[in-house]
């Protein structure tokens, strides 16, 4: 079984197609600046020299059919036809309260997701636009959503109920739902694995940390807890976005700045967070970099961020009544060894200590803790895509 998985934003598509037999990709890519001038495609067939196409991508349903088109391609595809592609597994950002699980994807599952678009309105409404793109280029192939907050709907009520008027929660689902829950999963398996324990057995905090971060509590392979809450603004520091700040900031500064909702919102998603503080960059290497050469703002940063980062893992060790390891993934989190370093030095009261040898390694899953830490800490290597193509198998095999 050969699946395709595609991650739509608002104007770009990224995509994988995988081979169920072996779980290895046959090829991968990413469509930038659709329906807008300059679009192109950048095309990576496994074992062979990438492509780049620079046609104009009217719209999602140009860029599926370019996709599909390079897929095939007799020089640089990696299938005879569209034939071979057996399903499509989509990630669809916001769920709500309707999707526990990942579910193929049916009219009634398409009325929901829209319903959904007024809690994420920047990703849903993309990812139906992909949906829609591939029922209109390959009609009868089978569809599966996956969700970034399906796994977080384990949360309990403690966890995900914001201390406002209850009517608010029953009239606008307003509670937190968490997010990147196909990453937070997958690494929780990965774990698991790595520690030679049953999954159901295992009391593990997950940080997927890059441009937007979160950290989850995964108890017994369930959410109890994570970071981003109603929308991926909550949580932590990121890389532009403020993460928790007091409510009462945000009336304060609209009374004195004079602005408006949407302002405000620009200023918390795009102009805050390490960018906010640091006023360098919201790219943690060029943070990184400024610091080393003497940037006290950019110093700043970097600690704000260490220091948020730890205190949730500490707070979810608590939650948990203990920890058995902690895993760092995703962009930084697989490849800063300083800011990894930075973070697990607040850790020794859980007995966390770190073997620099192996946090100086990157590019694979290894444990980087020493031998004498009382809580293990794990780098793995997310895969989001893998979990969809996974999780679309299954839908279909049932």
């Amino acid at each position: 079984m050969k699946i395709l998985v595609l991650n739509c934003g608002s104007s770009s598509l990224k995509y994988q197609l995988i081979d169920m037999e072996t779980e290895g990709v046959l090829a991968k890519g990413l469509c930038e600046r659709i329906g807008i001038e300059g679009s192109r495609l950048k095309h990576q067939p496994t074992g062979k020299d990438d492509v780049i196409f620079n046609d104009y991508m009217e719209d999602h349903s140009v860029a599926v059919k370019m996709v599909l088109d390079a897929l095939t391609d007799a020089d640089h595809g990696v299938v005879k036809s569209m034939k071979e592609i057996n399903a499509v597994g989509h990630r669809v950002v916001h769920g709500g309260e309707y999707f526990a699980n990942s579910v193929i994807i049916t009219p009634e599952v398409i009325e929901a997701i829209e319903k959904c678009c007024e809690l994420a309105p920047l990703h849903n409404p993309a990812n139906l636009i992909g949906i829609h793109a591939c029922e209109k280029i390959m009609p009868g192939v089978p569809q599966v959503a996956v969700f970034d907050t399906a796994f977080h709907q384990t949360m309990p009520e403690r966890a995900y109920l914001y201390a406002i008027p209850y009517e608010y929660y029953e009239k606008y689902k307003i509670r937190r739902y968490g997010f990147h829950g196909t990453s937070h999963r997958f690494v929780s398996e990965e774990a698991a694995k790595m520690l030679g324990r049953p999954y159901e057995e295992t009391k593990t905090i997950t940080c997927h940390l890059g441009n937007g971060g979160s950290v989850c509590a995964v108890r017994n392979g369930k959410s109890i807890d994570t970071t981003m809450g109603f929308t991926p603004l909550e949580g932590l520091v990121m890389g532009t976005r403020a993460g928790d700040v007091d409510a009462a900031v945000i009336t304060f500064l609209m009374e004195k700045e004079n602005l408006t909702p949407q302002q405000m919102d620009d200023i918390l998603n795009k102009h805050s967070g390490v960018l906010g503080i640091s006023g360098v960059s919201s790219d943690f290497r060029d943070i990184e970099e400024a610091s080393e050469h003497g940037n006290v703002r950019a110093g700043m940063a970097l600690d704000v961020f260490a220091y948020k980062v730890a205190k949730r893992i500490g707070a979810y060790a608590a939650a948990m009544n203990g920890v058995d390891a902690i895993v760092f993934t995703a962009g930084l989190g697989e490849n800063s060894a300083s800011t990894r370093r930075l973070i697990c030095d607040y850790l020794g009261f859980l007995g966390v200590h770190i073997d620099s040898y192996n946090n100086s390694l990157r590019g694979k899953a290894v444990e980087i803790s020493a031998p004498d830490s009382r809580v293990r800490v794990l780098v793995i290597p997310t895969n989001e895509e893998l979990v969809i193509a996974r999780d679309t198998k299954e839908l279909l095999d049932k």
